[in-house]
């Protein structure tokens, strides 16, 4: 096999205009908003935190992954070329499944990190230093890109494919698998185990034990204002843990020779749920809309005094 054929999300000739405006459209906001977070990030010394240090860390994932996965449907629009080489398949398919993994494993770690704000307040700067919040990162890092060799070694052994059309929008495991023409229980034994157990229980079990913890703290708060202050630090992140499982929960669910609907899962989780991240942690978090406030209001006033000093210039030049 030397290349593949990428069907694509439908083939109705009538659907691909609008499909394509409305992947460019996601994929922007996307890119723009996680962009600019991370850029409020970088220059705001008032969100040099954890939290947002592990924010900063998801905001590069939700823009790269949208990045690897979206940029065939696109292209494909444009230039008609439908086709992809093998090994620039095989590429795709590593470094996208890579981010899944680091994108779930960061946000595990902000489980953590809110978890000790939350239950030791006293020595969250102790205990959240910059070196641990390194550790994490690298560690989250790490494990993402290594966790899928496996997968691309056992894929690389497959010898025959029955055709070389991927049902899909991208390269990914399961509809390669489909195509596959020989031998392939040990990559189907271990893709079941570890998607089992890396992503879905130690990744649910680590973040279910921390807001266990969190809630049984909250709960010991004696004041209602206190409680609620509380809540609402962890609200944000538990809005996108619920959204991500929920998503990847319906997309496993759904049976393999249902394609439609698995591939708009698919979509949602690849291309919408990086969308959403960024507007969930950006429209409920008082710290970023401040930042993007104090950033808008520098913009103003570094406009107003560049319009000023060339009036002065221009009156000089007049007398």
């Amino acid at each position: 096999m030397t290349y593949f054929i990428i069907k694509g999300l439908s083939d109705d000739p009538g659907l691909q205009a609008p499909i394509f405006v409305l992947v460019l459209l996601i994929y922007l906001i996307s890119l723009v908003g996680n962009m600019s977070l991370l850029l409020l990030v970088c220059l705001d010394s008032h969100l040099h935190t954890p939290m947002y240090f592990f924010l900063a860390n998801l905001s590069i994932v939700d823009m790269m992954s949208p990045t690897v996965t979206l940029h065939k449907i696109l292209l494909m629009f444009i230039t008609g070329d439908n086709t992809m080489l093998y090994l620039a398949c095989m590429v795709q398919y590593y470094t996208s499944a890579s981010l899944s993994g680091h994108g779930l494993f960061i946000l595990t770690a902000m489980s953590y990190d809110r978890y000790v704000a939350i239950c030791w307040p006293l020595n969250y700067n102790i205990i959240m230093n910059f070196k641990t919040c390194l550790l994490l990162a690298a560690f989250c890092w790490i494990f993402g890109f290594i966790q899928v060799v496996p997968f691309i070694w056992l894929v690389f052994k497959i010898s025959c494919f029955s055709t070389n059309v991927i049902d899909h929008f991208c390269c990914d495991l399961v509809p390669i698998m489909e195509i596959a023409c020989s031998d392939i229980t040990i990559l189907e034994g271990v893709s079941n185990i570890q998607g089992l157990f890396v992503f879905i229980i130690i990744p649910l079990l680590l973040i279910s034990t921390s807001y266990i913890l969190i809630i049984r703290s909250i709960m010991k708060i004696r004041s209602s204002i206190g409680r609620r202050k509380a809540f609402y630090t962890c609200s944000s992140h538990l809005i996108v843990i619920v959204l991500l499982y929920t998503t990847v929960t319906f997309q496993y669910l759904i049976p393999s020779n249902v394609l439609g609907p698995k591939k708009m899962f698919s979509l949602f989780n690849m291309a919408i749920v990086p969308m959403l991240n960024i507007l969930i942690y950006s429209l409920k978090n008082k710290d970023v809309k401040a930042s993007f406030r104090r950033r808008i209001g520098k913009c103003k006033v570094n406009t107003f005094c560049c319009i000023m000093v060339d009036s002065f210039i221009e009156m000089k030049k007049k007398n």
